[in-house]
C-alpha cells in the first residue's frame, strides 16, 4: 500500500482529496503546515478556524494529523524572495515560490521524505510519457494551478499526487455538500498565502515604507498626480489608480526616480508587446527543446499571468534565454512574474522562467 502524506489546509479542495483518497482505499497522514506573518505582529493570521477544520475532518476519516511549523522557513524563502523582488521595481509570485519551497520543499525535509506520495489539493494532473512524470494541466481552466506550480523539480512531481486534479470546480463542491463535509461551504483563499486577510500594500508598507513621487502620463507627459512609492504598483495595474478619462494601465516604473507611468486605453496599443525574453528558465521533468539551434523556433502555449486563457506563440533561444514570441501583442507584460511554458496543446506544463525585458 502505498503511503500518502496529504497537506490539509482546512480548505474544501483539500478536504475533498482527502475524501478521494479515502474512497480508493487510502488512509493518508495529514499535516497541517503552519506558515504566517512575523509572530509578534500584530496583524497575526488566525488559523485556527483552518485547523478546527482540518482536526474535525480527520477525526470524521479515522486519520492522523500533525502540524508542521514552516513559520521561520517561510519566512526566510518565501517573504524575504518577495521584499527583494518589489523593492527592485519587479512583480513576485510568492505562491509560485512557497509550492517550490515550502509545501514540496521544506516539507520534503521535515517530514515527506518518509512518504511514497505528497498529496494536495491542487488543481493540477500528472502525466507517464518516455518513462517519465510530467505535470499536466486540470480540465477547469478557470482553476488550474500548473502555473503555480512550475517550478516545481523532478523529485517533487514524480512525488506528487493530485486527488481533485481531474476535476472542476464545481463538482469539488458538489461533493462536498454531498458528503456533508465541514468545509463544504467555505469560501475560496484569495491573495497571497502567508498574508491571510491583510491587505498587500499594508504589508508592503510595513517593509518598505513610504516614499512621494510623480505619477506621469507616459504618452503625453502630463504629471497626473503623486503616489506613495513604485513599490505599491505592478505593470499592467489598472484598479486604485482613480484618474479621470480613463481606464488607466500601469505601463513603466521608473525605480531610480521613483516614478510611475500610466496610459489610458486609447493610447494603449504602442505599450503592448508581441516579444519578451524568459531568464533562468527551470525545467520540471525535460527541456522539450534542448535541440533546439539558435535562431531555431517551435510553436507553444504560454501564461503570463494566473489566467483561463493559454496565450499561443513560438519560442527560440537566444543564448542563456528563450523568446517568447506571441502570436498576438501583450498588454501587461511584467518584469519579474513568470512565463509558464506548455506544449502547443496546452497539456503538459514544461516549466517556467522570470519575464525580463
Amino acid at each position: 500500500m502505498k503511503k500518502i502524506a496529504l497537506l490539509l489546509s482546512g480548505g474544501v479542495d483539500s478536504s475533498v482529496a482527502l475524501y478521494r483518497l479515502k474512497e480508493q482505499g487510502y488512509t493518508p497522514d495529514c499535516f497541517y503546515i503552519k506558515i504566517g506573518p512575523e509572530e509578534d505582529t500584530d496583524w497575526n493570521c488566525t488559523s485556527e478556524e483552518d485547523l478546527e477544520m482540518a482536526t474535525a475532518l480527520c477525526r470524521r476519516f479515522g486519520c492522523k494529523l500533525e502540524i508542521v511549523d514552516l513559520h521561520h522557513e517561510y519566512w526566510d524563502k518565501v517573504v524575504a524572495y518577495t521584499m527583494d523582488k518589489v523593492k527592485a521595481g519587479l512583480t513576485p509570485n510568492p505562491d509560485v515560490m512557497c509550492n517550490k519551497l515550502i509545501k514540496f520543499g521544506c516539507f520534503e525535509e521535515k517530514a515527506g521524505h518518509a512518504y511514497d506520495y505528497i498529496a494536495t489539493g491542487h488543481y493540477a494532473t500528472t502525466t507517464e510519457k518516455d518513462g517519465k512524470t510530467w505535470l499536466s494541466t486540470s480540465p477547469d481552466p478557470v482553476k488550474d494551478q500548473t502555473d503555480f506550480l512550475a517550478q516545481i523539480d523532478y523529485l517533487q512531481v514524480s512525488k506528487a499526487m493530485f486527488p481533485i486534479g481531474d476535476l472542476y470546480k464545481h463538482q469539488v463542491r458538489e461533493i462536498a455538500e454531498r458528503e456533508k463535509l465541514v468545509t463544504a461551504h467555505r469560501k475560496d483563499s484569495q491573495g497571497i498565502c502567508f498574508l491571510g486577510k491583510i491587505n498587500y500594500n499594508d504589508y508592503v508598507r510595513r517593509f518598505l515604507g513610504e516614499k512621494e513621487g510623480y505619477v506621469i502620463n507616459i504618452d503625453t507627459k502630463k504629471v497626473m498626480g503623486k503616489h506613495k512609492g513604485y513599490w505599491f504598483f505592478t505593470i499592467g495595474q489598472r484598479h486604485g489608480l482613480g484618474y479621470g478619462g480613463g481606464p488607466w494601465y500601469v505601463v513603466k516604473k521608473d525605480v531610480k526616480y521613483n516614478i510611475v507611468y500610466i496610459s489610458n486605453q486609447l493610447e494603449l496599443s504602442q505599450h503592448e508587446s508581441a516579444s519578451f525574453l524568459l531568464q533562468q528558465v527551470h525545467f520540471i521533468t525535460d527541456n522539450p527543446w534542448k535541440d533546439l539551434k539558435e535562431g531555431e523556433s517551435t510553436r507553444i502555449c504560454f501564461k503570463i499571468r494566473h489566467s483561463p486563457e493559454f496565450l499561443q506563440g513560438t519560442i527560440q533561444k537566444e543564448g542563456e534565454y528563450y523568446r517568447i514570441n506571441a502570436d498576438k501583442p501583450i498588454q501587461g507584460i511584467a518584469p519579474g512574474q513568470f512565463g509558464v511554458l506548455y506544449d502547443a496543446e496546452h497539456h503538459l506544463c514544461y516549466g517556467s522562467g522570470e519575464i525580463t525585458i
